[in-house]
């Protein structure tokens, strides 16, 4: 038979340990400091587990307290989750909060947010740009698109994008410059710009150039993309990096491709929901317009790399 347990103790519990003091508990969640304690201790007694150790005026979870609590706030978490995904703002819009690596946001997302308004007007999201993977099981984000993602966490789904095409790039200045260049082997009188955590590097292009020397320790090396393209689009050197991030630059001629190439190949973002919200309108919706922009993305690579190829 399932043991029933009181909202209203649990409710407090999640405070307490979330916010580690029965005093903060309480004006979180509007008791007070003593009965916060008590709604614990009358916890505590149904699981017949102490969750706290209570040390003169201060308290600390103990280890059963400390598991039970990961679970319990991440409980709390999708209810509000839940909550604010089947309730809207006074002006009938959804919000839909998306964490991103930031060379795609700065590079991708973000100039095309604009697009996703004029067709989902009631949609409005909020970008945050970040290194690190977050726990979508807080509530605090909608959708994960990650770098290198690897297996989906638990409770969650990932649908990878299109492979990247890493090509090397630099500005019409530099490939037309004193050492043009005409060929792979040019590369090798210009500065290398390296993508530090880039899956693919100059040293994967090195492997199938194999006649061309290049001095892998020397060079620019930032640990952004987007530093490295706009490195290159001022002439500070040779980046390679993928079409999918550069795209902007290329079309307004600020960077080109200095000679013929099919580019390297490389399995690079995901998009990660939570299972149990992957469904949802706002998320569905917002799935469909990228993944489209990535489909007609990955067709202009083909046409433009293509004309490099004919132009030879």
């Amino acid at each position: 038979m399932r043991k029933r347990i009181s909202i209203k103790a649990l409710q407090a519990f999640e405070a307490a340990a979330r916010l580690g003091s029965f005093a903060t508990a309480a004006q979180d969640i509007g008791l007070t400091p003593s009965a916060i304690s008590h709604q614990v201790k009358i916890l505590e007694e149904q699981l017949g587990i102490r969750l706290f150790h209570r040390v003169h005026r201060s308290v600390a979870l103990t280890d059963e307290g400390r598991a039970y609590a990961a679970e319990i706030i991440a409980a709390f978490a999708r209810i509000d989750t839940a909550t604010r995904n089947v309730t809207t703002t006074g002006s009938g819009t959804t919000i839909l909060t998306v964490r991103s690596m930031p060379s795609f946001a700065a590079q991708w997302l973000m100039p095309r947010l604009g697009r996703v308004k004029e067709i989902h007007p009631a949609i409005d999201i909020r970008l945050r740009a970040s290194v690190s993977p977050i726990d979508l099981t807080t509530g605090a984000v909608d959708v994960d698109i990650r770098y290198n993602p690897g297996p989906p966490p638990a409770g969650c789904v990932l649908e990878l994008f299109p492979d990247d095409v890493i090509v090397p790039m630099c500005s019409p200045a530099l490939a037309n410059g004193l050492n043009p260049i005409r060929k792979p082997s040019d590369i090798s009188r210009h500065i290398l710009i390296h993508s530090e955590i880039n899956i693919v590097g100059w040293r994967d292009w090195a492997n199938r150039h194999r006649g061309v020397e290049l001095d892998m320790e020397r060079g620019l090396r930032f640990d952004r993309s987007f530093m490295a393209i706009n490195a290159a689009a001022n002439g500070m050197g040779v980046c390679l990096d993928s079409l999918l991030l550069a795209r902007q630059e290329l079309l307004a001629g600020r960077l080109i491709i200095p000679f013929p190439t099919r580019g390297l190949r490389a399995q690079g973002h995901g998009f990660v929901t939570l299972k149990s919200t992957a469904n949802l309108p706002k998320i569905r919706l917002f799935r469909e317009w990228l993944f489209s922009e990535l489909e007609a993305g990955r067709q202009w690579e083909e046409q433009f790399l293509s004309s490099l190829n004919k132009s030879d």
